[in-house]
C-alpha cells in the first residue's frame, strides 16, 4: 500500500506519480517531492556506482 501523499517513480509509465498508483513492484520510492521522484533512476545509478566503488576498494582493486 502506498502513501497517498508521497511521490513515486513509475517504471511502467516512466514518470513521477503522486500517491497510490501502479503496483509496488513497478514503482520506486517513496520520495519527498516530484523533483526527487523524477530523478529516481539517476539517484539509483549514483548509489549503485558509489556502492560498486566501495566494493572495489574493499577488494583492493
Amino acid at each position: 500500500m502506498g502513501d497517498p501523499n508521497a511521490w513515486y517513480y513509475c517504471l511502467t509509465h516512466q514518470k513521477a506519480e503522486k500517491g497510490v498508483g501502479c503496483r509496488g513492484g513497478d514503482r520506486m520510492g517513496p520520495y519527498p517531492d516530484e523533483a526527487t521522484a523524477t530523478r529516481a533512476l539517476e539517484l539509483a545509478r549514483q548509489r549503485t556506482e558509489a556502492e560498486d566503488e566501495k566494493d572495489r576498494k574493499w577488494k583492493g582493486n
